[in-house]
């Protein structure tokens, strides 16, 4: 894809989250230490899975690549972030675009993870005994290139979109990222295909994800409830305690984000509500799957004793 400039403007600012001088120490140190725990925290997952065979499974695979996924876009993004905070926050065309491109890659990519992820669980609780041979290396690895190449259909769709409009005028974008929404109030020229677009892919991504997802705890909780004893009930609610809480937060907050932006004189709020799935959840992710893993755990005392002694 070739980041033709048909647009009168060169480069973007990007106002970010307040202009008001005396936020801008408290917030820069604020999302300095979210982006630094979103760093070690996904890193450490990452190094961790990779480094005990105890986690080469299906599990811990597609964990893996949810940690990568929030480590990489998390990166897209909040170094120019931060940047604003102490000085004016410019990003040329071209920047802009690619930052576009990878955060829509990534984020629609993660949604498909998390449907893997559900899928995972299923399987776990209602096929134990044929758990590996369902979930093949194989399988795990179509589902996870199937999970990228939607993402990249995506964000193919969404920035070579966005490459046919012109930009003129005012080049303030209202946002601390160079988001679709934002950058459609920014054009001279019609949006109404990229909104169809915008609207089209997120509702599609949304729903398809959604009810994949509904779909398998429906199943999962039916095979729940037959289990005779107590303890096994709890003990098959408590693997999937982790997924769901992340499901929750991400998804729950992406709705929440663009259902608000979708009304009119709203583009403006919605940069506050984006910060939860954008810069909080992939904090909270490595905390969500580790805390209350045993696994995890036991592989992380491993771990420390080999590098240690």
């Amino acid at each position: 894809m070739t980041l033709r400039n048909s647009s009168s403007v060169t480069e973007f600012i990007l106002v970010g989250l307040s202009e008001q001088s005396k936020l801008q120490l408290p917030l820069f140190l604020l999302f300095l230490g979210i982006y630094v725990f979103t760093v070690v925290g996904n890193l450490g997952l990452i190094t961790l899975i990779g480094l005990n065979s105890s986690l080469h499974t299906p599990m811990y695979f597609f964990l893996f690549n949810l940690s990568f996924i929030d480590l990489c876009y998390s990166c897209v993004f909040t170094p120019k972030m931060l940047n604003d905070f102490v000085s004016e926050n410019i990003i040329s065309y071209v920047g802009c675009m690619t930052q576009l491109f990878f955060f829509c890659f990534f984020v629609n990519s993660e949604c498909y993870v998390l449907v893997s992820m559900a899928y995972d669980r299923y399987v776990a609780i209602c096929n134990p005994l044929l758990y590996t041979i369902i979930l093949s290396p194989q399988v795990c690895s179509l589902l996870m290139f199937g999970s990228y190449v939607v993402g990249f259909a995506g964000a193919m769709a969404h920035t070579g979109r966005m490459l046919r409009l012109t930009f003129c005028n005012s080049n303030n974008i209202d946002h601390y990222l160079c988001e679709v929404l934002p950058l459609l109030q920014l054009s001279c020229t019609s949006t109404r295909v990229n909104e169809l677009v915008f609207f089209v892919i997120v509702g599609v991504v949304i729903t398809t994800s959604s009810i994949s997802i509904f779909i398998s705890y429906a199943l999962i909780l039916s095979n729940i409830l037959r289990i005779p004893s107590a303890e096994g009930r709890s003990k098959a609610f408590s693997t999937c305690s982790s997924h769901i809480v992340a499901v929750a937060l991400f998804f729950g907050s992406g709705a929440f984000t663009y259902l608000t932006t979708s009304f009119p004189g709203s583009i403006g709020q919605g940069k506050y509500a984006s910060v939860f799935y954008t810069n909080v959840v992939p904090m909270l992710n490595p905390l969500i799957y580790s805390l209350r893993n045993k696994d995890v755990k036991l592989a992380l005392g491993k771990t420390l004793k080999r590098v240690l002694f």
